[in-house]
């Protein structure tokens, strides 16, 4: 296909849920032709390429919220996925710990909340359990999650567009969709180079999801706002201290998941991630600021009251941005022979996370429809976890109306 053809279905964003959506409906409809276009030179650039790699198990999530649903059947999927494919995917396990008898209340509504989702093996582990999973970790309970797992989503993405390309789909890279307009027989895709002309055409485009589906005619609410997520690299002399996965119990106040240790495939360390208010949409080192990105992110009437209400978790953020050290220091609330020093700078990525006008950050993964386009609207973690149940989902509906 030349970069101005025609195609059944066009695949906007080759992130891994894109990506998944494109071998769901490759795999699903032969008779279609499935072309994606991705912005980048090459796939994974943006938040697949930039997250922690964890296969996470669902007990987070409110209990019949897409993310619940998604999170546990999308990673039995990615198991068997990596299993199939000759992809690392390691059961290393997850503990989240509370660190005094303040945090039990909520370790408890999370193990409830676990069990509602259907999330299992899941174990309540009192404080002297701890040590038989984490040797180095301290705590005065945790919930073990066996299950929880890591992998490389780059990884995965990659040989998902093999998938598309041996059912005779194309996945172009290079191709930045900006203009999106109807036509006689579905949507013109406009990029630099041409149009690209689909019948239907399904949008994963991340950071860049809200503007397209405003171009396609869906409401502006919600708008995407970028969360900039910075994580320290713990030193190879360290990377014995965890074996697995160690998180705190999260905040219910607050919108992210809090400072952990990552254990990675490529057996690495990390402490992290932060998770302050971006000005830019790209992945990079040092505070950086895209002029169009800022005003879009700061003229959107939600943007104030939300940076309001989350005031004190946001200058907590900064903190961290600016004194990497304070994450070391949270991070030895949990593993206190974690040196201060262990730690150096390690990956940064941007997280594309929906905001309402009214300033709500958006809970749940989020899908609108536009007369010849579907659009995933928010998919912010456990998104990578819950590609491939996404794609499914994705395509039971898509699928109705091609």
């Amino acid at each position: 296909m030349t970069v101005g053809g025609t195609t059944d279905i066009a695949v906007i964003g080759g992130g891994i849920v894109g990506m998944a959506c494109a071998a769901e409906l490759a795999l699903r409809e032969p008779r279609l032709r499935v072309v994606v276009l991705e912005r980048e030179p090459e796939l994974a650039r943006h938040q697949t390429g930039h997250n922690s790699g964890v296969i996470h198990s669902g007990v987070y999530y409110a209990p019949g919220s897409f993310k619940a649903r998604l999170c546990t059947e999308g990673a039995r999927l990615m198991y068997e996925f990596c299993e199939a494919h000759g992809i690392i995917a390691e059961r290393v396990g997850k503990l989240i710990i509370a660190r005094d008898a303040s945090e039990l209340p909520r370790l408890r509504a999370i193990l409830d909340r676990g069990r509602r989702n259907g999330v299992a093996p899941l174990h309540w582990l009192e404080g002297s359990e701890i040590a038989a999973i984490e040797p180095s970790a301290t705590g005065v309970a945790a919930i073990h999650l066996p299950g929880a797992g890591i992998t490389d989503y780059a990884a995965v993405t990659h040989r998902l567009a093999d998938v598309v390309r041996e059912r005779g789909g194309e996945v172009l890279c290079g191709i930045s969709v900006d203009r999106v307009t109807e036509s006689r027989c579905g949507l013109e895709l406009g990029h630099r180079a041409g149009v690209v002309a689909a019948r239907r055409a399904l949008f994963c485009a991340g950071a860049w999801s809200d503007r397209l589906a405003v171009a396609a005619g869906a409401s502006a609410d919600p708008r995407i706002v970028p969360f900039r997520g910075a994580y320290q690299e713990v030193t190879a002399g360290y990377h014995g201290l965890v074996r697995g996965l160690i998180y705190p119990v999260p905040d219910p106040a607050l919108p992210f998941l809090g400072v952990h240790l990552t254990r990675h495939v490529d057996g690495s360390l990390s402490v992290g991630p932060t998770a302050m208010l971006a000005l830019t949409l790209r992945s990079q080192r040092g505070i950086r600021v895209d002029p169009l990105a800022a005003a879009r992110t700061l003229g959107w009437p939600g943007t104030l009251p939300m940076a309001w209400r989350y005031r004190r978790a946001a200058l907590a953020e900064v903190r961290s941005a600016l004194i990497p050290r304070t994450l070391a220091v949270a991070a030895q609330a949990y593993v206190p022979a974690l040196p201060v020093d262990a730690l150096k700078p390690g990956p940064v990525g941007i997280r594309a996370q929906a905001l309402s006008r009214r300033g709500k950050l958006v809970d749940d993964f989020a899908f609108s429809q536009t007369p010849h386009a579907l659009h995933v609207r928010n998919a912010p973690s456990p998104a990578a976890t819950s590609a491939l149940a996404i794609a499914r989902h994705v395509a039971d509906s898509f699928l109705r109306v091609v």
